[in-house]
């Protein structure tokens, strides 16, 4: 006999280093979409909030699984891990320019200065 439901996990961080985290059991067949509305709004309900209209205001713009971007319509396997991804506030290449401006040229890379007979990195 066929499993009718499998288990999958829902992850989401809506600010930085707190990650919510969801195991589910969906209808086999299901949607990334489908698992969403499910996992929101059991999380949710567990929180006490039972409003509706805080799924609409999340600020969500991909989904991935096990960290490979997908659709909305795609459908999730046993074991799969969601992911939903928020948009990013700085790009990481400018990101990165400011650290090493910051850091400066003389204590980073190929310019740093070494002490004699210390390996590199120390």
């Amino acid at each position: 006999m066929a499993e009718t439901t499998i288990a999958v996990t829902l992850c989401w961080s809506l600010v930085p280093r707190q990650v919510h985290e969801v195991h589910l059991r969906v209808p086999v067949g299901s949607t990334v979409r489908a698992v969403l509305d499910l996992g929101m709004t059991q999380w949710l309900e567990s929180q006490g909030l039972a409003e509706p209209a805080l799924l609409t205001s999340l600020p969500f713009q991909q989904p991935g699984i096990w960290g490979h971007k997908t659709t909305w319509g795609h459908q999730v396997q046993a074991g799969d891990r969601i992911e939903l991804y928020r948009p990013l506030n700085v790009d990481p290449k400018v990101a990165r320019r400011q650290r090493f401006k910051r850091q400066g040229k003389g204590r980073t890379g190929l310019f740093a200065n070494r002490k004699s007979g210390v390996a590199a990195g120390y």
